[in-house]
């Protein structure tokens, strides 16, 4: 992750209504459940970095590392089943996901339908 980069931030279950709950009230978020355990989650990041950045901030990016605190609570929540999932959230809602590593038009495809 870049510095000082506001479109990509860590969250945690402590923080996830604040920064990403609350921030889809203002433009959509996609979550990217991953573990770093997890090669295709490792394997997608960079590409889910650069396609949130080319948005220019209409997108936000929270990159949530499920093994860490009590992240999995979210992830349960989320009935994610595999990592990565990705999920896209507005208005505090899901509006679409997919899971696993996928190329960059994909995701740019993803995020378009939604804005």
């Amino acid at each position: 992750m870049s510095k000082n980069n506001l479109l990509v931030f860590e969250t945690h279950l402590h923080d996830f209504e604040t920064r990403v709950i609350q921030a889809s009230q203002q433009q959509p978020v996609l979550v990217d459940f991953w573990a770093d355990w997890c090669s295709p989650c490792i394997a997608i990041a960079p590409v889910l970095t650069r396609v949130v950045e080319s948005f220019n901030g209409q997108v936000l990016l929270a990159k949530l590392e499920v093994d860490e605190g009590d992240n999995m609570k979210l992830a349960g929540q989320y009935r994610v089943r595999g990592f990565p999932t990705i999920i896209l959230l507005r208005d505090g809602e899901e509006i679409d996901r997919f899971s696993s590593a996928r190329p960059a038009q994909f995701i740019e495809q993803f995020i378009q339908q939604a804005l």
